[in-house]
């Protein structure tokens, strides 16, 4: 966990915040850690606090000198209330952009001089801004969140987490967004919109301005003139030179590029089999570039692992599914065990997804197996979001540097932020059973007896033939 995150203490003092019941705490093995900021507002003063919900915050680390700083990264999540700023400290770096809904928001338009308005075409000048005094011009880490029709910007490190930054859209709701901080060419902030439309901007470029219109945007899918379906998830391509993939409700997933036109090439072919994986190519050179055709219903998320290598979607069908992004293979996927999967994670070396959903579960695959090696059970409402810890530095290991211990979290719509310990070598594998009704065998389950053939997409497994896992820590 990162140091910055909260501070570790021994007390046993349980304090609350006054008059809300809130913890401001939560205990692990090695510590207590307290919440670090909670600010609260009168009734009314925020405008987005009742009937509008946060659908995604983005984790913004802005060097001061991007062409020369060590690669760092961004990642997105959503919980409830008090919970928000400690949450976003312990699952924020190294954990690619993920996507959640939770109630209310923390922060307002700092000024009327900072609010810009947006509409689907209009952008101005770089040359034409005004400065914002709310910006340093320094690097630093931001959060970006979008509440209905606005984008908001704030600047973590400040005590005053009022938001220094706000955008608002005329006609369609930002729905998803990414940051890249190694961007070559300063654009480094992707915005997805309801309407299918996709922006590509300059983050220090949208802080310094004060302007009406976003500053400097590339405007990808203009009016839909591609797909004009929702905008569910948006990334960026780990090393990939600029290039991002944005997936959509109709199931299917478009790769960009920054460095092309960004005007739309509609000129793909019709979609034979909706209910098969298929990718097609653009016959000119424009954007997007490719389109992949996952899923017949709705793509919840996308995540890149680490090292750019796979792509990882899942669904309103409940599947999970694993690409190798370079060759267009599918490589592995499964069921989840009711309903549709709405988040996913990579571990850091890219050996295990974390996926959760309408089923209340956390489920964890192995890459290596190509199955679920896991479920955890703890959630009371859908699992909307999940992370590995980038900051956990596992204290024990096999003798041959990898980890054997994993440390995640999850947020669900119960609100209630869960942390788990995932350690591999203690994992009991259920035996196999005879005839029903009878006992155990002495031999494992049959989920275990081979790793999965790659292509293939598993159907659930029965739960009592998956190790179960229980969560350390639940606030």
């Amino acid at each position: 966990m990162s140091s910055s995150s909260a501070a570790a203490s021994g007390g046993t003092n349980n304090h609350t915040a006054a008059g809300g019941g809130l913890k401001t705490y939560f205990k692990t093995p090695e510590g207590k850690y307290k919440l670090k900021c909670e600010k609260s507002h009168p009734p009314g003063f925020l405008h987005y606090a009742h009937g509008k919900s946060v659908t995604q915050v983005t984790l913004a680390h802005l060097k001061d000198k991007p062409a020369h700083a060590l690669p760092s990264s961004s990642s997105s999540l959503g919980v409830g209330s008090g919970v928000r700023t400690a949450a976003t400290k312990f699952l924020g770096g190294g954990n690619g952009s993920r996507a959640l809904g939770f109630g209310g928001g923390n922060g307002g338009s700092k000024s009327s001089s900072g609010t810009t308005k947006s509409g689907l075409s209009g952008t101005s000048n770089t040359n034409s801004y005004i400065t914002n005094s709310n910006f340093d011009g320094k690097g630093g880490t931001y959060l970006v969140f979008n509440v209905g029709d606005a984008i908001f910007i704030s600047d973590l490190s400040s005590q005053d987490k009022d938001p220094i930054k706000s955008i608002y859209f005329s006609t369609s709701n930002p729905i998803s967004h990414a940051f890249d901080p190694d961007a070559q060419d300063g654009h480094d902030l992707l915005i997805g919109l309801n309407c299918g439309d996709v922006y590509s901007v300059s983050l220090r470029l949208q802080l310094q301005d004060v302007g009406k219109k976003l500053v400097g945007a590339q405007h990808y899918n203009k009016d839909g003139c591609v797909n004009n379906s929702r905008c569910t998830s948006i990334a960026w391509v780990p090393n990939g030179d600029g290039a991002f993939v944005v997936a959509h409700a109709d199931g299917n997933m478009y790769v960009y590029e920054k460095s092309k036109d960004g005007s739309g090439d509609p000129s793909f072919p019709v979609i034979k089999y909706h209910t098969q994986f298929s990718v097609s190519h653009a016959r000119y050179t424009k954007n997007p570039v490719a389109r992949w055709h996952i899923c017949q219903g709705s793509i919840s998320s996308i995540e890149f692992s680490h090292d750019g290598v796979y792509i990882a979607t899942v669904g309103r069908d409940g599947y999970l599914r694993v690409f190798d992004f370079k060759s267009q293979q599918l490589i592995c996927g499964g069921k989840s065990y009711y309903g549709a999967l709405l988040c996913c994670s990579w571990s850091m070396d890219g050996k295990y997804i974390l996926t959760g959903g309408e089923d209340d579960l956390v489920q964890v695959w192995s890459m290596e197996e190509r199955k679920i090696v896991a479920w955890g059970e703890g959630h009371s409402s859908w699992v909307s979001g999940v992370a590995f810890d980038s900051y956990w530095s596992t204290p024990n290991t096999d003798g041959t540097g990898e980890n054997v211990v994993y440390r995640f979290g999850s947020v669900g719509q119960d609100t209630q932020l869960l942390l788990w310990d995932l350690e591999m070598d203690e994992l009991v594998v259920p035996l196999r059973r005879g005839a029903p009704g009878g006992s155990p065998t002495g031999s494992q389950s049959a989920h275990w007896d081979d790793a999965c053939p790659v292509g293939t997409l598993q159907p659930a497994p029965s739960m009592r033939d998956v190790p179960m896992v229980s969560p350390l820590v639940v606030h």
